[in-house]
């Protein structure tokens, strides 16, 4: 038989009394590691760049809050239809409100107005006159796009044609231009 160069070891020949040992050592070293936490991080990220943000984009005008220049008589003035849009360039929204007198029979004609308020954000006001409700025509199809308003203008030939029933149709767009709206027929427009 021939002898090793390493003596014969006591614990390589593992016994239930080894595993005990080898756990109860984990255990202490993992709750000694738990008392022992590092401080919370007090690390701060470096100041940013300061930055400007730019200025909050104006509200449109509310039409609730204007007088509009239309003879109602006992009845009152009512926002049929809205829309909003840069119409002038000047990077605040206007407003364009279809109103009519809140009738209870009939077809009442509409009035097209423009609204603005002031750069300071003050109160509403109405700057322009689009369509007079004294012209008799109701505004069906109506939007702001592009810096324009568009609308069908739908309307009577006579008299004699009952106020239900209209019988004539249009469509009608303003622009601003040089300070002022200026209307058109968009292309390919029709009449009834």
């Amino acid at each position: 038989m021939q002898s090793s160069a390493v003596p014969e070891l006591a614990h390589t020949h593992t016994r239930p009394i080894h595993w005990l040992a080898t756990a109860t050592a984990v255990a202490g070293v993992v709750a000694f590691s738990s008392v022992l936490q590092p401080g919370a991080a007090t690390a701060a990220q470096p100041a940013a760049p300061e930055t400007k943000s730019a200025p909050a984009q104006m509200t449109p005008p509310d039409p609730a809050a204007v007088t509009f220049p239309i003879e109602c008589g006992p009845v009152k003035a009512v926002v049929q239809k809205r829309a909003s849009g840069d119409l002038d360039g000047d990077g605040r929204p206007e407003t364009v409100a279809v109103v009519h007198c809140d009738s209870p029979m009939g077809t009442p004609p509409d009035g097209v107005y423009v609204l603005t308020r002031g750069a300071d954000g003050g109160k509403p006001r109405v700057v322009a006159t689009l369509l007079d409700p004294r012209d008799g025509t109701t505004v069906s199809d109506f939007a702001v796009r592009h810096g324009a308003v568009t609308a069908t203008l739908l309307g009577y030939s006579s008299a004699d044609v009952p106020r239900c029933c209209p019988d004539e149709k249009s469509d009608a767009k303003w622009r601003w231009h040089g300070g002022s709206f200026v209307r058109s027929t968009p292309a390919g427009a029709r009449s009834v």
